[in-house]
């Protein structure tokens, strides 16, 4: 009888730990979890800054367009390979396209995208002020392909600030190398001083009407 006590004890014993045993168990997966999403967090962080520091550095001292656009793009391919990048300035009522020589692995349907720009959607994509995605520009009146665009992965970028634009970038390329949340934090990382460098070259900024 005693012994059969004493087993019945020893299991309950036994069984309770092995649920305690259990929920540290998970209480540590858990922990090695976040730990593992916070260094990642971290380490994207840092290549960020890196890229960041790249590119104002690229930039140190330059005071023509050219060379700020030229810097940039290399910059930007270096990071984003086999990208195609093309920036469009508000010049008063027009736009001024600075376009770079395409990467030979983009799609033939789609290596010329920024020719399919219009007037107004150029426009409208200054007045979003925002990145734009594909679906955006074709909500605001891009006309390509649709073939071609199964082929392609595409943003615009703002140039400027929240009250004033100075016209966007546009990146794209093969839908095989998808633009990624990392492309866009890079972009995001230098809008600031891009958009700084390219007014101090520049008349007085145009504000948005």
């Amino acid at each position: 009888m005693i012994d059969r006590l004493r087993h019945k004890r020893l299991r309950l014993l036994l069984k309770d730990l092995n649920k305690q045993r259990k929920k540290q168990a998970k209480q540590i997966d858990i922990l090695c979890n976040d730990f593992l999403t916070a260094q990642k967090d971290f380490i994207g962080r840092l290549n960020v800054i890196h890229f960041a520091a790249d590119f104002y550095e690229s930039i140190l001292g330059m005071t023509d367009l050219g060379s700020i656009f030229n810097a940039t793009v290399a910059i930007i391919k270096d990071e984003i390979d086999d990208s195609n990048v093309t920036f469009f300035l508000r010049q008063d009522d027009n736009f001024e396209l600075h376009i770079f020589e395409a990467s030979k692995s983009t799609d033939l349907e789609v290596q010329n995208l920024e020719n399919s720009f219009s007037p107004e959607l150029m426009d409208n994509i200054c007045q979003a002020n925002k990145i734009c995605t594909l679906d955006d520009m074709l909500a605001m009146g891009l006309q390509v392909n649709p073939m071609g665009l199964s082929t392609l992965s595409a943003i615009t970028f703002p140039l400027g600030s929240l009250a004033t634009s100075l016209g966007f970038i546009l990146v794209y390329r093969s839908s095989e190398k998808k633009l990624t949340p990392k492309d866009l934090w890079n972009l995001c990382s230098i809008r600031t001083g891009l958009s700084r460098a390219i007014s101090s070259c520049q008349q007085p900024t145009h504000l948005l009407e």
